[in-house]
């Protein structure tokens, strides 16, 4: 479904990089660094990059494999390793020696990991303790843990206040940017215009332009991408979306499609060009109000849960990708690639993400038979609150345990302040404000990998006082490393599984009353 989005905004990629001038700071980034490596000191640096990350991907492979070794049961292993006491284990507060967790901690800002584990200590600390307290009052006693009318809703509703409120938040900030961008650029418009003569060359009337620039420019509009192409492309994904995917998802009746299709491109154009601005893709934020739209127009006895679920994915899909590919054409205009290769190149790695990403589904559902569920070892934390949206879409409020609404209200409502004061006291004050989004996730995963982040953060944040330039220029590189190999593990872990073998120690941690109980067990029956 993402190849549409690859159509929605490639009639106006001249509009968004050339006339407008929109900055898309991860596109500029991106050729500013490769651009460095065309330099002999870059190249020189980016070799010794590239030895950092191999030597840190095998150590994390490696340590995958190692851990496997003691994973023969439940709650075996290092992920499961109480390291600071049974009962911080109890409350998810404990350090599971994941390398990718760590290699995140060192790529992402402090204030993030310091927000998230902000977060674990907020809610699994002090909230989900109290509310628990409250059981048979605010809730029934004889709930299942995993029951959304009980401990689990707060967990899981309270979590989607808090991401609501700063999407929203966020949302209508980057939108009142656009639109008084756009406003500006209109007005201007004539001052800045470039465009292409009968004979392919090009004409500017913007003042100044550097050599650089006149052969950026150049390059971009030569290499044109035909409009109907796109037009035609985008008709077509449309129509085969249409007819498909009421097949594959009955509740999604063929007018919802037609209907998000009529609306993603003016989605698209809105969030690409706010990411130019702002560097900041809303395309989940759109992918919810597809939700909560579709949700409630199917309507609960006619499947609205998965008509919205799905018609978020048709929306999500549109909306980031022309997004993404608006970032790539800002850095291919920059190095000075071709428009028309970059665009081929999309199409053909989205066409085998058609097949590689339904593959590896299928590979993770088949060896790992918890795929999804809380607690496990992938538990899709997304698709929870994702389902639950639609739930609360669909179902309103009435689906939610006792005081959990006023909960939601007064954690939105801090959202939104929290994210406005932020903006308010300017950006020295804001960088020790915690971040709503950040603190919501462990909400409902725990804050395990929020202190295997924290851990990540120290390590960068020693490194750095010790030999700052050094850590600059290779903390990326070892934070990727320790990334890739622990996700490249998975791999022969899932061959492993499938071939039925079996990992053979189970490395479980118990207190010293149930080793007791359990070394009695074993001499009796010895």
């Amino acid at each position: 479904m993402r190849a549409k989005g690859l159509f929605s905004l490639v009639p106006l990629r001249k509009i968004m990089i050339i006339d407008y001038k929109l900055i898309y700071p991860s596109g500029t980034a991106t050729a500013h660094l490769i651009n460095s490596f065309h330099t002999p000191s870059g190249a020189k640096l980016a070799k010794k990059q590239v030895k950092t990350l191999g030597k840190f991907f095998l150590f994390s492979f490696f340590w995958g494999f190692f851990q496997w070794f003691y994973t023969g049961g439940d709650d075996c292993g290092f992920a499961s390793f109480p390291t600071l006491g049974l009962k911080a284990y109890e409350h998810k507060f404990f350090f599971d020696f994941s390398a990718t967790y760590v290699g995140v901690g060192m790529i992402c800002p402090y204030l993030v990991n310091v927000s998230v584990i902000l977060g674990g200590i907020l809610s699994w600390g002090i909230m989900w303790p109290l509310i628990a307290n409250k059981k048979g009052d605010w809730y029934p006693a004889d709930l299942p843990a995993n029951s959304l009318h009980g401990l689990q809703g707060y967990r899981v509703f309270i979590a989607i206040a808090l991401i609501l409120g700063d999407g929203l938040y966020n949302f209508c900030k980057v939108l009142s940017k656009t639109v008084a961008a756009f406003a500006s650029q209109i007005r201007s418009k004539s001052s800045a215009s470039t465009q292409i003569t009968p004979n392919g060359t090009y004409s500017t009337n913007t003042l100044a332009l550097s050599f650089d620039d006149e052969r950026r420019i150049e390059l971009f509009l030569r290499d044109q991408i035909p409009k109907p192409i796109a037009y035609a492309g985008y008709i077509f994904v449309a129509i085969i979306s249409i007819i498909t995917l009421p097949h594959i998802y009955p509740q999604l009746k063929w007018y919802y499609v037609l209907v998000t299709y009529i609306f993603a491109p003016v989605l698209a154009f809105c969030n690409a060009y706010g990411a130019g601005l702002t560097d900041w893709s809303l395309a989940a934020t759109y992918g919810k109000l597809a939700i909560f739209i579709i949700g409630a127009w199917a309507g609960s006895s006619h499947g609205g849960v998965l008509a919205g679920l799905a018609a978020c994915g048709v929306m999500m899909s549109i909306v980031s990708t022309a997004s993404d590919l608006m970032q790539d054409f800002k850095t291919g205009y920059l190095t000075l690639a071709s428009p028309r290769s970059m665009f081929i190149s999309q199409v053909i790695g989205t066409s085998m993400g058609c097949v590689i990403a339904p593959s590896v589904f299928w590979l993770f559902l088949k060896a790992f038979k918890d795929v999804g569920v809380p607690g496990s070892e992938y538990p899709s934390p997304n698709a929870l609150v994702y389902r639950n949206m639609a739930i609360l879409g669909v179902e309103g409020f009435s689906s939610l345990p006792k005081h959990c609404l006023a909960l939601c209200y007064g954690f939105f409502a801090a959202a939104v302040l929290i994210n406005g004061l932020r903006d308010v006291v300017g950006k020295k004050v804001a960088r020790f404000i915690p971040l709503p989004m950040a603190m919501a996730i462990p909400f409902y995963l725990g804050s395990y990998f929020a202190i295997d982040m924290c851990i990540g953060s120290l390590i960068l944040f020693i490194w750095q006082q010790i030999y700052k330039a050094k850590a600059d220029a290779f903390a990326p590189a070892v934070a990727s490393g320790l990334i890739c190999g622990d996700g490249i593990w998975t791999l022969p872990q899932s061959v492993l599984a499938l071939a039925k073998v079996n990992p053979p120690i189970c490395m479980k941690f118990l207190s010293r009353s149930m080793n007791q109980k359990v070394d009695a067990y074993i001499s009796s029956s010895s």
